[in-house]
């Protein structure tokens, strides 16, 4: 852990200055927006939206509508729904495009998160001669690295001949810069697709976007990230930063519900470029001449044409009520307070260290702009019985194995007293 504060401000481990913080807070009114699990009686102390968002409150209300409307219309609904579910999809796409930075026809919510990676891997990992390999990230999700792995064999290749993890410097936690594009630049036309997460869910590591996918570029080779734990997190520049493509989940940081629908990025320069493969269903069709039911696939020229069935309704309801409110409040907005709630608990858990003398071992970067509201924790000497303990005192974490706890103070509806109320539950359990 680190004395060092991202803030002018001088904090203090008391209620009292929590508060203050919290009566300062011009986001503050968005947590009344949200359901909070109860223990006994009152709201926990949730910081695992980095896993699972909130509920947003009106989601039940939009299902019981949309549940009226099919029992109202039937197959209608396609049509004659309050919302019709023939274009329903087309309601996301100006909230995801302002969500991360893209024009409206760049982007498509669709599937889940690991479909729709496959589905762009199929498109953008096109390896030709010797350039075959795959570069990302230590400890991606593995997900992810299943992906890459199934997406070699696929061509033929072993995965272990094809994939490269790039691992930090030995003791060290985190991917330096410079080292991503050194290698980068020292793999070159060997190099088929660089694919990293935006933001690392282990290490909770915010990585240069704009940097890799230019020395990806320089070197010849298509760029693109797995937003998981950045969409909604921190703020996304994809058009501008020249991404290729990108895939992101609506359930963690976008509160949109276990499972809930995927989104898809595809650069406008490609979107447009019928020859560039994929996996082609009648959704991504033509709108126009889509009910002719002709044999030959016309791809859309936006990034619906990767989308290749209708619209999961019920799977993007939540989703509209939760992109709702970031629409209304802006990523710059939550990125301001992220970074001074984040520093917040980090001053908070360096202060129960030194009370308690409990040794915790932070493994998110120090620096605020390489991270987003995520703290990885070792906790030397507990397991995952730590998160038991914790869930009895009303306190909801997450733990990975071997022994690190990560927490995540989501800005829209975490609190600054959240933090400080966290402090003091690990206070008692380290004093035991």
């Amino acid at each position: 852990m680190s004395h060092k504060q991202d803030t002018v401000m001088k904090f203090q481990y008391t209620a009292e200055f929590a508060q203050s913080l919290d009566a300062a807070d011009t986001l503050a009114s968005y947590r009344d927006r949200f359901l909070f699990p109860q223990h006994q009686g009152i709201s926990v102390l949730y910081f695992t939206g980095n896993s699972l968002g909130l509920q947003p409150k009106g989601v039940k209300e939009a299902f019981v509508d949309e549940c009226d409307d099919w029992a109202t219309y039937g197959v209608e609904g396609h049509f004659l729904a309050r919302k019709p579910w023939y274009s329903y999809h087309e309601r996301f796409a100006a909230g995801a495009a302002k969500l991360v930075g893209a024009k409206e026809e760049e982007v498509v919510m669709m599937n889940q998160l690991t479909v729709n990676l496959n589905l762009l891997l199929v498109s953008f990992y096109r390896p030709q001669g010797k350039r075959r390999k795959i570069l990302f990230e230590a400890k991606p999700f593995p997900s992810d690295q299943y992906a890459f792995a199934s997406q070699a064999r696929l061509h033929g290749f072993e995965p272990e001949d094809v994939l490269v993890e790039l691992l930090p410097r030995e003791g060290e936690y985190n991917l330096r810069k410079e080292d991503i594009l050194e290698t980068i630049q020292r793999l070159g036309d060997e190099l088929a697709l660089v694919c990293f997460g935006g933001v690392n869910y282990f290490t909770g590591q915010l990585f240069p976007m704009q940097d890799i996918a230019a020395a990806a570029h320089a070197a010849g080779v298509m760029c693109g990230f797995d937003l998981a734990h950045a969409a909604g997190n921190v703020p996304l520049e994809l058009h501008d930063w020249n991404v290729d493509f990108a895939c992101w989940c609506t359930y963690k940081y976008l509160n949109s519900g276990p499972g809930s629908v995927g989104g898809v990025f595809v650069h406008e320069r490609h979107v447009t470029n019928p020859d560039i493969f994929r996996l082609a269903g009648w959704w991504g069709h033509n709108k126009s001449t889509r009910f002719q039911m002709g044999p030959v696939f016309d791809p859309i020229p936006t990034a619906e044409s990767w989308s290749m069935s209708n619209a999961p309704v019920f799977n993007m309801i939540a989703h509209e009520v939760s992109l709702g409110i970031f629409s209304e409040v802006g990523m710059h907005a939550l990125r301001e307070k992220s970074i001074q709630l984040t520093a917040y608990l980090d001053f908070v858990l360096q202060t129960v260290m030194d009370k308690t003398g409990q040794r915790l071992t932070r493994i998110t970067p120090d620096d605020p702009q390489q991270r987003g509201c995520q703290l990885s924790v070792i906790v030397e000497g507990y397991d995952r019985k730590l998160v038991e303990v914790l869930y009895k005192q009303g306190v909801v974490v997450d733990w990975r194995e071997p022994d690190v706890i990560r927490l995540a103070p989501v800005p829209l509806y975490n609190s600054f007293e959240d933090v400080y109320r966290l402090g003091k539950v690990l206070e008692t359990v380290f004093s035991r």
